[in-house]
C-alpha cells in the first residue's frame, strides 16, 4: 500500500444526519471491505446529538450492506472490524473547545501523532466556515500538501451566487488550501457520468460528429417524483436552480461540451471544463421556464402542493421546476441549443442526457410520409444505467418500410461487476488526492457566472413560478421554450 495511505483518520462532521448515515458511512464500509482503506484506520462521527459509541455504531449499522462481502460469516467479521474503528464525539459545530475535545479523543485512537486526516462536512452550507475555523483553531490542519495531509470535503451548494461563492472560497482558504479542499458533486461520481469522457474520446465514431455540423440539440434532464416531503426548510433557501441546475446539470453539460483535454490529469480536465463554462452565454429570463408544484388529488392520500408543506412559507415563490436554454459561443457549438430541465414532484424519476443529431441532407429515403427519424444518443444516468443509440433500420419484409430502433447497452446486463455508489468513487479519490471529479475554484466561479444575473433578476422581480400538478410532466410552457430553440423535448 502507498506509504502516504498507511494511516487514515476520517472525521464526519454532521454524523447524525441522513447524508452521513445513508451515504458516507456505507461508502466507507464498502471501501474497507474491498481493501482500499489502510489497516490503521480511525473513523469518528461528530455532531451535536448526545450518544455513546455503541449507540452511534447501532445507528450506522442498519445502513451498511454486504454487497462486497456476500458471505454471512465474512460480512459479519468485516462489519465488526469496521465498527470497532468507529467512534463518536458530540459538541457544538462552531466551538473551538468542542474540536479541542475531539482532538483529545483522537489521541486515544489515532495510531500516530501525525496521521492523515480527512474531514467530511456533512452539514448545512451556512455553517461550513464556522466549522472550518474551529477545525483550524483546534490545530488539526497540516500546512504541507504531502503526507501527513489534511483534506476537507464540502457538499454543494457552494454559496448562493457568485459573490457568496467567492467569499466562501476565500474564507475557507484561510484554513484549508485549495489543494486540500474537495468540493463534491456526487453526480460526477456516477459511473455513467465518468464514462462520458471515455465514450467521447475513446470511440472514433463519436468525436468527429460531436459538433454543430451534426448535432441539432443537447438535452439534459433531471426528474424526481418526490416533493420536498417536510424538507422545505433547506430547499426554500435555494430552489431548484441553485440546488440542481447550476451544479449537477451544468457539471454534466461541461463534460458533454468540453474540448478534448491534453491528458487525463485533473488539471487538464478542469482546464477544459473552465474553458467551455466561460464560453456559455449568461442565462436571461427569456431563457427560463419556472414552475412550482401544486396539490394533486391523485394518490392515497392526495399529494399536497409545495406551499402546502408545513416547512414551506405559504407565500413562497421558490421554484421546484426549471427549464433553461443555454448557448455556447465557440466554434464547436455555435448555434446549438443546450436545454436543461429539472423538477420535483414529476411523473417519473430519471436523469439522462440526450444528443439529438441533425436530419440527413438529401436523404434518398425521404418521401411523402417524411424522412427517417434522426439519430439520437441517450445516456441514462439513473435509474437503470444505460447507453442507447437510435438508428434507422429496414423492417424485415417485402416492402421498404423503415423504423427507428435502439442499439442498447444496459449496464446491469452488460457488466458483471458491481456498480459502485458515487460516494465510494469520490471518497476514494479524496483519499488518493485525485481531484478530476471535484470542482475547482475557477470552475465554480465560471459556473456561477452563467446563472447569477438571472437568479438576482428572479429574486428582485419576485417572479412567480407557473403552477403544475404534482405527478405531471411540469409546466406546459417548457415545451414552448424548446420550440423556440428549434427542437422539442424528448422523453
Amino acid at each position: 500500500m502507498n506509504t502516504e495511505l498507511d494511516t487514515l483518520s476520517v472525521v464526519v462532521v454532521g454524523a447524525s444526519g441522513d447524508l452521513a448515515k445513508r451515504k458516507i458511512f456505507p461508502a466507507l464500509f464498502a471501501l474497507y471491505c474491498q481493501g482500499f482503506l489502510p489497516a490503521e484506520l480511525t473513523i469518528t462521527g461528530f455532531a451535536r446529538s448526545e450518544m455513546s459509541h455503541e449507540e452511534f455504531r447501532a445507528r450506522i449499522t442498519e445502513y451498511l450492506t454486504c454487497r462486497y462481502t456476500p458471505g454471512e460469516k465474512d460480512c459479519a467479521e468485516k462489519m465488526e472490524a469496521f465498527l470497532d474503528r468507529c467512534h463518536y464525539v458530540s459538541g457544538q459545530y462552531g466551538s473551538t473547545d468542542a474540536f479541542l475535545d475531539l482532538f483529545m479523543h483522537l489521541q486515544q485512537y489515532e495510531p500516530h501523532s501525525r496521521t492523515n486526516r480527512l474531514f467530511y462536512l456533512a452539514i448545512p452550507p451556512s455553517i461550513f466556515l464556522d466549522v472550518a475555523r474551529a477545525i483550524g483553531s483546534a490545530g488539526f490542519v497540516y500546512c504541507g500538501e504531502t503526507a501527513p495531509w489534511s483534506r476537507v470535503v464540502i457538499e454543494k451548494p457552494f454559496g448562493h451566487d457568485r459573490d457568496s461563492s467567492d467569499e466562501l472560497v476565500h474564507e475557507l482558504s484561510l484554513v484549508f488550501s485549495d489543494n486540500q479542499t474537495f468540493r463534491i458533486d456526487h453526480y460526477l461520481g456516477k459511473e455513467v457520468i465518468q464514462n462520458l469522457l471515455v465514450l467521447r474520446f475513446a470511440n472514433r465514431i463519436f468525436e468527429p460528429l460531436w459538433n454543430r455540423e451534426h448535432i441539432r440539440s443537447v438535452q439534459i434532464s433531471w426528474a424526481e417524483q418526490l416533493g420536498v416531503e417536510g424538507r422545505g426548510g433547506y430547499f426554500d433557501q435555494y430552489g431548484i436552480i441553485r440546488d440542481v441546475v447550476q451544479n449537477h446539470l451544468l457539471q454534466i453539460l461541461s463534460l458533454v461540451a468540453m474540448e478534448p483535454p491534453d491528458h487525463l490529469a485533473s488539471g487538464a480536465i478542469r482546464k477544459e471544463k473552465v474553458r467551455v463554462l466561460k464560453c456559455m452565454e449568461t442565462v436571461e429570463l427569456d431563457d427560463l421556464v419556472l414552475g412550482q408544484y401544486t396539490a394533486s388529488e391523485d394518490g392515497d392520500p392526495p399529494h399536497p402542493g409545495y406551499a402546502d408543506d408545513e416547512t414551506v412559507p405559504d407565500d413562497s415563490l421558490v421554484c421546484t421546476y426549471a427549464a433553461a436554454r443555454l448557448h455556447i459561443d465557440n466554434p464547436r457549438w455555435q448555434g446549438v441549443p443546450f436545454l436543461l430541465r429539472a423538477g420535483k414532484a414529476l411523473d417519473r424519476k430519471t436523469t439522462e442526457i440526450r444528443i439529438l443529431f441533425r436530419d440527413l441532407d438529401n436523404c434518398v429515403f425521404c418521401g411523402p410520409e417524411g424522412c427517417p427519424h434522426p439519430n439520437e444518443l441517450v445516456i441514462r444516468v439513473q435509474p437503470d444505467e444505460s447507453i442507447s443509440f437510435r438508428i434507422t433500420n429496414k423492417v424485415p419484409g417485402l416492402e421498404m418500410d423503415l423504423e427507428a430502433r435502439d442499439l442498447d447497452l444496459q449496464y446491469d446486463t452488460a457488466f458483471s461487476e458491481l456498480i459502485p455508489d458515487a460516494y465510494e468513487d469520490l471518497l476514494l479519490d479524496v483519499i488518493q488526492g485525485e481531484k478530476s471529479l471535484f470542482i475547482g475554484s475557477q470552475e465554480l466561479a465560471a459556473a456561477w457566472d452563467v446563472f447569477t444575473p438571472v437568479l438576482h433578476a428572479i429574486d428582485e422581480n419576485r417572479v412567480r413560478p407557473l403552477p403544475y400538478p404534482f405527478g405531471s410532466t411540469g409546466p406546459a410552457e417548457a415545451m414552448d421554450l424548446a420550440v423556440k430553440a428549434g427542437t422539442v423535448w424528448r422523453q
